[in-house]
């Protein structure tokens, strides 16, 4: 009688074994149905803001897909509660991971070799001086005024000294912040780039600048590239073109930054453990430079190069809108009114210095 129990709980655990080897013989389909509750919400959520930014009256006030969809998934994220749902966050992981690496390797697209080379030793200078001033200041600023932490002091400064929204997103694949703090860099850059799209153009007649150097300025100093395209047309087309060849050259310095940040990250783990730490390389920046580099000997046609800049756009929107799900409002009110103080004296930096910048080039 044991002998029989005995094979019979052998022949229950070969059966249960086998029905586990049949379960997860098809690891696609399971990867599929853990990861897609959160992927669609995303994606639904970036299309959605994608379609609103192409609404006139968003249109007309230059509110980026990126803004919006962030600002969606703040609101669906917050009616969850504390927190999503456990079946949503592998997908949202991966809008925020994987296709956020994709939307910024895309990004290359928008730059060539021949367009940084256009703008002169004088623009590159600027540009330079630009981007490592603002993150020098902001830094500083920012934890030693301020009294931010590390992370929020660096989100909010490289999206001051770069490309706004796409660069704060760049750089949280490297630093790996509480979402919370990468929503509030956006919304602080997001908000004092669209106070320039108004600004910019009143005060120009007062700047004593042609519209060649007033195109240089608006690049150099202007937070977004929509933005840039903004203030520029509202001079004229060719102030626009050459504030946004040199707007995109200051998206080229993204790349020297996060690497830097990476090895800097890297430094930091190994001072805190003393164990030795693996530099995490952004290798998606490379990627990055090598479609600019594509983009540079290539011409492709307006039917390709295109959908694969809405695509783009959407790819980022999705990014955005899974950074959103994850971050809370009380979490944003805990950070209190510094980092909109540090973004603050930022843009004034920008505007001074910029145009002090581009007088003595001149």
């Amino acid at each position: 009688m044991q002998s029989e129990n005995t094979s019979t709980s052998r022949g229950s655990t070969t059966v249960n074994t086998n029905s586990l080897a049949v379960s997860t013989d098809n690891p696609a389909s399971n990867a599929v149905r853990r990861f897609l509750p959160g992927l669609a919400l995303a994606i639904a959520l970036g299309v959605a803001g994608l379609l609103l930014a192409g609404w006139a009256p968003l249109q007309k006030a230059q509110i980026s897909a990126l803004t919006i969809a962030i600002v969606l998934g703040m609101v669906v994220g917050n009616s969850f509660g504390a927190q999503l749902p456990a079946t949503f966050v592998p997908g949202v992981l991966v809008a925020q991971q994987k296709l956020l690496r994709l939307g910024v390797i895309l990004y290359g697209l928008r730059l060539s070799f021949g367009q940084i080379a256009a703008i002169g030793p004088a623009g590159l200078a600027i540009d330079a001086i630009i981007v490592v001033g603002t993150l020098t200041l902001g830094s500083f600023l920012g934890r030693r005024v301020f009294g931010l932490d590390r992370y929020s002091a660096l989100l909010t400064s490289v999206g001051s000294a770069i490309c706004g929204a796409a660069a704060v997103l760049a750089l949280e694949r490297v630093l790996k912040p509480d979402p919370a703090k990468v929503a509030i860099a956006v919304a602080t850059v997001v908000l004092f780039g669209t106070l320039d799209i108004f600004l910019y153009p009143a005060i120009y007649p007062y700047l004593g600048m042609d519209a060649a150097h007033f195109g240089l300025y608006t690049g150099a100093s202007v937070h977004e590239v929509a933005q840039v395209i903004a203030v520029g047309s509202a001079i004229d087309p060719a102030t626009a073109d050459s504030a946004v060849v040199v707007k995109l050259t200051r998206v080229m310095l993204l790349v020297p930054v996060l690497f830097f940040f990476g090895w800097r990250q890297a430094k930091l783990s190994i001072n805190a453990s003393s164990e030795k730490t693996k530099m995490p390389l952004p290798w998606f920046a490379l990627a990055f430079v090598a479609v600019s580099a594509v983009n540079s000997v290539v011409v492709f046609p307006p039917s390709i190069k295109g959908p694969l800049l809405t695509l783009d756009t959407l790819l980022l929107a999705i990014a955005m809108a899974a950074l959103g799900l994850e971050t809370r409002v009380a979490k944003l009110r805990a950070l209190g009114p510094k980092p909109l103080l540090l973004a603050a004296t930022l843009w004034l930096w920008l505007i001074l210095g910029g145009a002090a910048m581009v007088r003595f080039a001149a």
